[in-house]
């Protein structure tokens, strides 16, 4: 707990160092060497720098987390959830951080969607680890991150525009998964199905997301913070 600690304010300051309003941030929820390759962070969520209440009563400056949480009894369903940075990290696999801070443009128009009923319009309850972000029928925490942000860059609550501005524009993470492994993968939890995709598995990730920000000059930084130091993603 201690550990989570230190490493959750270090994230806080170097954001706040940074002079970021809102920023994308990814944990590392397993062991890397079980991920599909291309993959290294499990979970993304939103950081908006917020008016906050300490446990005693005083009020503060500090980041809120903006999540969509896979449901614990229902694996197939998701819901959202605003929590502490501390929260966060708790459950990491290891204390590593992927970080996008978005340029200042778009960090207006994120807090802007992310403070409106579209934050919320935008949730998709129904849950796929594989979801593919071309499509509506599932939806996982960094499909959900991307939505966002086409709402954000295109100014549209619109599902099907926002569907549509994903398949234009953003190249999805492809997922190497064998015939047989596909077939099976539902039987061990229908959370990892694949009926949203064609011959070719790809979904929304942290590295994905960071790519197609960098390639239309929309991140003003992206990079890993560990508690050994930062570093380039």
């Amino acid at each position: 707990a201690a550990e989570v600690a230190a490493f959750t304010n270090r994230v806080q300051q170097d954001l706040a160092a940074r002079g970021a309003n809102v920023a994308i941030v990814a944990r590392m929820g397993r062991d890397p060497r079980s991920l599909p390759k291309g993959v290294t962070y499990t979970h993304v969520s939103y950081w908006v720098l917020s008016q906050i209440k300490t446990a005693d009563g005083r009020t503060g400056t500090g980041y809120r987390v903006y999540n969509l949480y896979q449901d614990d009894k229902n694996g197939t369903r998701s819901h959202l959830v605003q929590d502490s940075p501390a929260d966060f990290f708790a459950g990491a696999y290891h204390l590593d951080a992927g970080i996008i801070i978005p340029d200042a443009r778009l960090q207006k128009k994120l807090l802007k969607v992310i403070a409106s009923p579209t934050y919320p319009a935008l949730h998709n309850p129904r849950y796929s680890v594989l979801a593919n972000p071309n499509t509506p029928q599932f939806q996982n925490c960094t499909e959900h991150t991307l939505d966002v942000m086409m709402s954000a860059l295109y100014g549209t609550r619109d599902k099907a525009q926002i569907k549509a501005n994903v398949a234009a524009h953003f190249k999805p993470q492809v997922i190497p998964i064998g015939g047989l492994k596909r077939a099976l993968a539902p039987a061990a939890s229908a959370a990892l199905t694949t009926a949203d995709h064609g011959a070719v598995v790809a979904t929304a990730t942290f590295g994905s997301i960071a790519r197609f920000m960098q390639s239309n000059k929309l991140a003003a930084k992206v990079y890993r913070l560990t508690p050994d130091g930062a570093y380039r993603f």
